[in-house]
């Protein structure tokens, strides 16, 4: 469904009125496509601290769009800041130039992760720039973000593909994140552009929506992807997977076997999968006083433990190819909540807690575990809300906007990345920077 408002304010009358009342003014987000350039134009370094050499390395090897005296991203490196009196330094380099950012332009803090700072003094310096970063977001406009990195001691190395995609029209809809990157044994890919070439992707309730979107994108990045959704959908799941040369697997994940019988199929089709992304969801939406229990336990079954159970069979048989990546997607309602949805925002939450609780164990293993929460993304679900519900939810976030499917997909795919392996418990919010939650 097409987004009116919008399509209004970015009309001539339309800016004219938004400017003159106030209103909500939905920025055109720059959006990757194919052939376009990681960077937007210049990109400005400051900071001292123990990443600049490191930065400087990436930005040097990024594709960059020639021409314009605007700085496209602004980059700092904030690991010199050791105590509260350091922080003077962000305000030193941003003030001057933070107002001639381009369009659409990008902003990243990296610091070190304050739990493992020397003291209290470097932990409390480098826990501030939270605040700076979620600010910014706020405050700079025009389809701009700012994201901040936490790089531990020894994965300032692994800093290139969280760069790249946060740097480049791929991160449109995220911004006000904190990534955590750790130390780990980057697979650089031959070709950035594919970099997911002779790997295996299995992707659930790929039939439509946010699902076949990340089929879509991962097809694109080089994958082979397994398109698995319930027979229900069967007809709409064969459709994506022919459209992108790929397989169709009918499965309803509820099912007592669904584990082994998803386990003898990849064994047997692929020896194993290379990525996997619990996508399937469903809503069953009632306040908790009007929900029945079938509409609680389906979606706590599809939504959580079906996840649970198809990761222990990965794990327990190694299904999943070295350097291997698991991705869940949760929700924004799993971390702010919302009224009606006492289930899907209990399995949501309950996701994010799946990737932290397992994260450190599947890293032991050389594997990845992250999740991705989405916001108010542009679907047929989403379409069908009642008007004044689905455009607070376009309307409150820092983008003024609903985001897209391939948002979320472009998301996944970074942390899909064989370079990416130094992310891992990370839950990223695609929602443009919701007023709602964390």
């Amino acid at each position: 469904m097409s987004d009116r408002y919008a399509n209004f304010a970015h009309s001539g009358a339309g800016r004219l009125l938004v400017k003159r009342l106030g209103l909500p003014d939905p920025p055109r987000l720059r959006r990757h496509s194919a052939g376009d350039p990681v960077l937007a134009g210049p990109a400005l370094i400051g900071g001292s601290g123990r990443l600049v050499e490191p930065i400087h390395k990436v930005i040097e090897g990024l594709p960059k769009a020639e021409g314009g005296d605007r700085n496209a991203a602004l980059i700092f490196d904030a690991t010199a800041v050791v105590d509260t009196a350091g922080l003077r330094a962000l305000y030193d380099f941003f003030h001057p130039v933070i107002r001639s950012l381009t369009p659409s332009g990008r902003v990243v803090v990296l610091g070190s992760p304050p739990e493992l700072c020397a003291n209290a003094r470097e932990a409390t310096a480098q826990r501030a720039l939270e605040g700076f970063v979620r600010s910014v977001g706020k405050e700079v406009g025009r389809g701009s973000t700012a994201q901040l990195l936490y790089v531990a001691p020894g994965a300032e190395d692994a800093i290139e593909s969280t760069l790249r995609f946060l740097l480049s029209g791929r991160s449109a809809y995220v911004s006000g994140q904190v990534v955590h990157i750790g130390p780990a044994s980057v697979d650089v890919p031959e070709d950035w552009e594919q970099p997911l070439v002779g790997k295996t992707a299995i992707v659930t309730g790929a039939a439509r929506g946010i699902g076949a979107a990340i089929a879509e994108v991962l097809t694109r990045d080089g994958a082979h992807v397994v398109c698995l959704d319930v027979p229900a959908a069967g007809e709409d799941l064969s459709r994506v997977a022919n459209e992108l040369k790929g397989t169709a697997l009918q499965l309803d994940l509820t099912v007592e076997d669904a584990p082994r019988r998803l386990a003898d199929f990849i064994a047997t089709r692929h020896v194993h999968a290379d990525v996997f992304v619990h996508n399937a969801g469903i809503t069953r939406d009632k306040t908790l006083g009007r929900m029945d229990e079938q509409q609680w336990q389906s979606v706590l079954d599809v939504n959580l433990s079906s996840q649970e159970r198809i990761n222990d069979v990965l794990l327990a048989e190694n299904l999943l190819g070295g350097n291997g990546r698991i991705v869940s997607v949760s929700s924004v309602s799993g971390i702010a909540g919302n009224r009606g949805q006492t289930n899907y925002a209990t399995s949501k939450a309950g996701v994010i807690g799946l990737v932290k609780a397992n994260a450190a164990a599947v890293a032991a293993r050389g594997l990845t575990l992250n999740g991705v929460a989405p916001g108010f993304i542009e679907t047929k679900m989403t379409a069908a809300m009642p008007m004044f519900v689905r455009e607070a939810g376009r309307r409150m976030n820092s983008m003024s906007q609903g985001g897209l499917p391939v948002d979320v997909a472009e998301t996944i795919a970074w942390l899909a990345n064989p370079a990416s392996g130094g992310v891992s418990g990370n839950v990223i919010r695609v929602c443009g920077q919701s007023l709602l939650g964390a």
